[in-house]
């Protein structure tokens, strides 16, 4: 509750700015979607990582991860893969999203744990493509669940 409040502080203040600054809300949101029409290509880019986040993300934290998962399933645009729903794996795949996210931007994660102690999922999906990617770059992933 706390955190959908400060959002709606933060939304109503950029409200405030623009008002403030002459600039309409139908202007904000064009510059806010030019913004996200970026396409980044269908490749790794492992220096968006300095060299210790490197090693963390693809020598500590891959390893890892891809002898925990429990499940995948395919999705019409990507994979969600299954995790243990413990507080360690769950800061795990939290920090691995934050490192993935630089260097493979193209990519929509989702983490979703379920309620009342239920499944915890990492989603990957994203544009055409993404899905093909995922087959070739996560195939240890995929087949580690299968």
């Amino acid at each position: 509750m706390i955190a959908l409040l400060a959002v709606v502080t933060v939304v109503g203040r950029s409200a405030d700015v623009r008002a403030a600054s002459g600039e309409s809300e139908s202007q904000s949101q064009l510059s806010a979607s030019s913004k996200s029409t970026r396409v980044s290509p269908f490749a790794c880019d492992r220096v968006a990582l300095d060299p210790a986040a490197r090693k963390r993300h693809f020598d500590e934290l891959g390893p890892i991860l891809r002898r925990s998962i429990k499940g995948v399933q395919e999705l019409p645009d990507g994979y969600q893969f299954q995790f243990p729903s413990d507080p360690k794996t769950i800061l795990a795949i939290a920090e691995w999203a934050a490192g993935e996210r630089l260097c493979c931007p193209f990519f929509d994660i989702q983490l979703h744990l379920e309620a009342e102690g239920g499944l915890f999922w990492l989603r990957l999906t994203g544009r055409e493509g993404t899905k093909d990617f995922i087959k070739v770059d996560g195939a240890e992933w995929i087949k580690q669940a299968r």
